[in-house]
């Protein structure tokens, strides 16, 4: 199954011109330093998009961290998208998906050592996460704050994604762009994310020569890499899977609360064609009768079968309390990793490196 075509609801392009003169305005006040941006003595990072949704945030939040955690201690910061808490919470023992958000309750179930914090407002999160001592952090990572200007990052990544490039895009609500493409400019480092593993070379000279970037900002392209399947009850005895241990007669129920799971339906179908796809909205809350639509779609087939979600939906499917005994012998979660293309992993892992390495002697320089 590939991803479809950008849609454009042209019949909106009324309302889009008054959402793009809104967030235009709000650009050039703070442009104009009227509505002031705050930077910190500390390397931010920040990982986002022009587009609302689906280009793969969190994935290169987690590639930053290992990347960077071996030598510094890394904190991240989240607004905690459709959490049930206000203001500024850490993660903690007691963190939930609901309490924090699922992505960054993810993030620190996967990397129980980076401080993970959420807070709408994200100069007030980074004073709290600086005020922390013990450990104190030395990186700070930004999840999705590219529109959030109050913060003054040392260093933008934009994400894009292969199939709706933001040059291809227009203003929500006829498109899918927060903000006009002309904000890229913000940007040190584009990333075309979810690229296809046949992508031709050809390709990265077209798609650079359509975004069309200023000779200061860095491209490079990037895809995911699938993981073992992994289950989301270890309790129940079940053990990880390779992919390719799919058998072709093996069916599979692929549950999703994401923005654009077209690709990771291909890739489950590479090992069996046998894939039906249960997709709810980005971020999607599992209610009981959620839990029982996946339950029955799963009985109707007796033959061999798994239930594979995603990490952050496993997140949510793990702590409800209307999954059955028997369900959750067969409920997998299919983790991704980003890997960058081109043989630029190297150029990539040196720029970010030698950003943060600049930035912390600047930071030592300044407390002293």
């Amino acid at each position: 199954m590939e991803e479809r075509p950008a849609k454009i609801n042209k019949w909106l392009y009324p309302l889009s011109f008054l959402y793009g003169m809104g967030v235009s305005l709000r650009n050039k006040l703070f442009d104009r330093g009227i509505l002031r941006s705050k930077s910190f003595d500390i390397p931010v990072i920040c990982i986002g998009n022009l587009a609302v949704g689906g280009t793969g945030k969190t994935p290169h939040t987690e590639y930053l961290i290992r990347l960077l955690q071996d030598k510094y201690h890394i904190a991240v910061l989240s607004r905690g998208y459709k959490r049930k808490t206000k203001g500024y919470v850490p993660a903690g023992p007691e963190s939930s998906a609901q309490s924090i958000g699922d992505e960054p309750y993810q993030i620190k179930n996967k990397f129980p050592r980076v401080s993970v914090a959420v807070d709408e407002k994200r100069v007030r999160g980074i004073e709290k996460l600086l005020k922390q001592e013990d450990p104190r952090a030395e990186v700070i990572l930004l999840d999705d704050a590219f529109q959030h200007r109050y913060v003054n990052p040392g260093l933008n990544i934009l994400l894009t994604r292969y199939h709706r490039l933001f040059c291809d895009d227009t203003l929500l609500p006829a498109g899918r762009l927060r903000e006009p493409k002309k904000g890229m400019n913000r940007a040190q480092i584009v990333i075309v994310t979810k690229c296809p593993a046949d992508i031709k070379p050809i390709e990265f000279n077209i798609i650079a020569e359509r975004l069309q970037l200023d000779p200061h900002q860095k491209l490079f392209f990037s895809s995911f890499q699938y993981g073992r399947l992994t289950p989301v009850f270890p309790q129940t005895g079940a053990a990880e899977r390779e992919l390719p241990s799919l058998e072709n007669d093996e069916h599979i129920l692929l549950v999703t609360g994401i923005a654009s799971p077209a690709v990771m339906e291909k890739e489950i179908r590479n090992y069996t064609p046998h894939v039906e796809l249960l997709s709810f909205g980005d971020h999607h809350n599992f209610r009981n009768k959620d839990i029982k639509l996946i339950t029955e779609q799963f009985n109707k087939t007796k033959d061999k079968k798994l239930i594979v979600t995603t990490e952050k939906d496993a997140t949510r499917l793990a702590a409800h309390p209307a999954v059955g005994e028997e369900l959750k012998k067969h409920i997998y979660a299919l983790p991704i990793k980003t890997k960058i293309l081109q043989n630029q992993e190297d150029t990539f892992n040196k720029f970010i490196t030698n950003y943060v390495r600049e930035n912390k002697r600047n930071s030592i320089l300044s407390q002293k």
